[in-house]
């Protein structure tokens, strides 16, 4: 039980180290691209999702759950069942994005210098984080 625990916790504590890590990935591509490049939300969000869902596979891959193969047949296996999971969470993000800026104009509203489209994509983050460790702990499960 406590070897079950020791796990849990560190397990935990490295996936919202390189969590952190791979939003700040997000965050900063998305930063880029909605402000800096002025593309729609929805756009810059795909553009960061594939930069951070790459960032994110071998992080969670090799530090946080320890697979540690990369023979063909583990790959096909991961990889598929991790794209899959995360194209259902970056899903659900673009359509609370696409709410929160196509039908609900949020962008006219600001707190600390911030719209509120961006204030949107940190609400739906903490969901979005969540679901992603739920998934990670399913398909990097050690056999």
């Amino acid at each position: 039980m406590d070897k079950l625990r020791k796990l849990i916790n560190r397990e935990t504590a490295l996936y919202l180290l390189f969590g952190v890590l791979t939003t700040a990935v997000n965050y900063a591509a998305f930063a880029a691209c909605y402000s800096g490049l002025t593309l729609r939300a929805t756009t810059a969000n795909a553009i960061a999702f594939v930069l951070a869902v790459a960032f994110a596979f071998v992080t969670n891959k090799l530090f946080v759950f320890e697979s540690k193969s990369w023979a063909l047949p583990v790959l096909k296996r991961e990889v598929p069942a991790f794209l899959g999971g995360r194209i259902f969470s970056f899903l659900l993000e673009q359509g609370g994005l696409w709410l929160a800026s196509d039908v609900l104009a949020l962008q006219r509203y600001a707190l600390w210098r911030l719209d509120g489209v961006i204030l949107a994509k940190l609400a739906l983050a903490v969901i979005v984080v969540a679901l992603n460790y739920v998934f990670g702990r399913l398909i990097f499960r050690k056999k």
